[in-house]
């Protein structure tokens, strides 16, 4: 009969690297994140859907909404510049890594100030408010969740900004700035998916 601690050895020809090892708790609890806030975006998104074109007044959403072509080539562009600032600090640019970084808060600065003015024309010059019907209601709140979650994005990204300016970043980190990114890239995905229902299916 065999030796229990005898099978529980591998065998002295087994590859150094066959042990599993588990993902960090960081990633793990992003993609955590990401499927949970991925469902709060489908209930949002099926609401918009389910009352679309049930309204018995206006303003409709082909009468108000432009396509916000410059503002989603901005957010889409600040996939690009993250990505390439997490590579470059993790090849030791520092100041690659931090015009990169740079950029991308700035390209999602201009996506939020472009949401802001598309809110203000719609508020002040069509009269259209979170109150005035079915499209109103579902447009702000789906729009104004995503939205939510640039500025909670921004806010991580302009942290990790004064941290660099502090010198309190280094290559280390850039694993876990590779996580931040992660949930970048989710905004990023969640506004081609906003995009596409309101702005292309909703007018």
């Amino acid at each position: 009969m065999s030796n229990p601690a005898t099978l529980a050895t591998p065998p002295p020809d087994a590859p150094a690297d066959a042990a599993w090892t588990p993902p960090s708790k960081g990633k793990v609890g992003m993609v955590c994140l990401i499927l949970a806030e991925s469902a709060i975006f489908i209930i949002f998104v099926v609401a918009y859907l389910f009352y679309l074109g049930r309204d018995v007044s206006g303003p409709k959403p082909g009468e108000v909404l432009e396509l916000p072509i410059l503002n989603s080539i901005c957010l889409l562009s600040s996939s690009v510049t993250i990505t390439l600032a997490v590579r470059a600090l993790d090849r030791g640019a520092m100041q690659a890594f931090f015009g990169l970084w740079m950029s991308t808060i700035a390209l999602g600065g201009w996506f939020l100030a472009g949401t802001a003015l598309e809110w203000q024309t719609l508020i002040v010059k069509h009269g259209l408010t979170i109150q005035t019907n079915l499209f109103g209601t579902t447009f702000y709140s789906l729009v104004g969740l995503h939205g939510c979650h640039v500025i909670v994005g921004l806010l991580m990204l302009g942290i990790v900004a004064a941290l660099t300016l502090a010198g309190l970043v280094r290559r280390t980190h850039a694993p876990r700035l590779e996580v931040m990114a992660w949930y970048w890239h989710f905004v990023d995905v969640v506004w081609i998916v906003v995009f596409t229902v309101v702005y292309v299916i909703g007018r």
